[in-house]
């Protein structure tokens, strides 16, 4: 089978997850979590640590959805031998239920873990939350915008089936590019402020 194609029947929750993520952040559930992780507090120089864009509703939703997802896909793909063959998650364990809600945990705790390095940094570079950089560097923040949850999504995957670093990158490529991809469609689809 195609190698690409493995790699989507592999991390198809997380994109899920991520995608049922902001609707999830949208809706009025668990409004008293729906603050930022940073607390609104400020680093040592004065600037926000993370911002408000990052919230624990929407860390909460990342993992919570990628256990739904990753279950769901698991059912799914237990009744079809084709999709349990080339997910590399069942590649060296079986598919069971538990397995399921552990590797939904761990890809949606690592999703949104992923994603504060990238908020600390635009912080620190005066970058509102939500947008990207204007100058030289917006081709470098727009691929590292789709690209830091990805780190960490293939992070996960890679301690159940390792990888070679060359395929790693590779898989972190491919996925911010879907990334890329599918925040233009929810961007017209009003799901998002910012194309990118």
């Amino acid at each position: 089978m195609n190698i690409i194609a493995e790699m989507y029947i592999t991390l198809l929750p997380a994109i899920l997850a991520g995608i049922l993520n902001m609707i999830w952040c949208r809706l009025p559930v668990l409004t008293t979590i729906n603050v930022p992780i940073d607390f609104r507090k400020n680093f040592s120089d004065g600037k926000r640590i993370f911002g408000d864009n990052k919230t624990w509703r929407g860390f909460v939703g990342m993992m919570l959805l990628g256990c739904i997802c990753a279950v769901l896909w698991g059912f799914l793909c237990d009744t079809n031998e084709h999709l349990t063959a080339h997910n590399y998650f069942y590649a060296r364990y079986d598919n069971t239920f538990s397995y399921n809600i552990i590797i939904g945990l761990l890809i949606g705790l690592s999703y949104a873990l992923f994603e504060l390095p990238n908020s600390f940094i635009k912080r620190r570079l005066n970058i509102v939350p939500g947008k990207t950089h204007s100058g030289i560097l917006k081709i470098f923040f727009i691929f590292f915008d789709q690209a830091d949850s990805l780190f960490g999504c293939v992070l996960i995957i890679c301690i159940f089936y390792p990888m070679t670093l060359w395929f790693y990158m590779l898989y972190v490529f491919i996925g911010a590019a879907t990334h890329i991809v599918i925040n233009t469609l929810l961007y017209f689809c009003g799901l998002r402020k910012n194309m990118f």
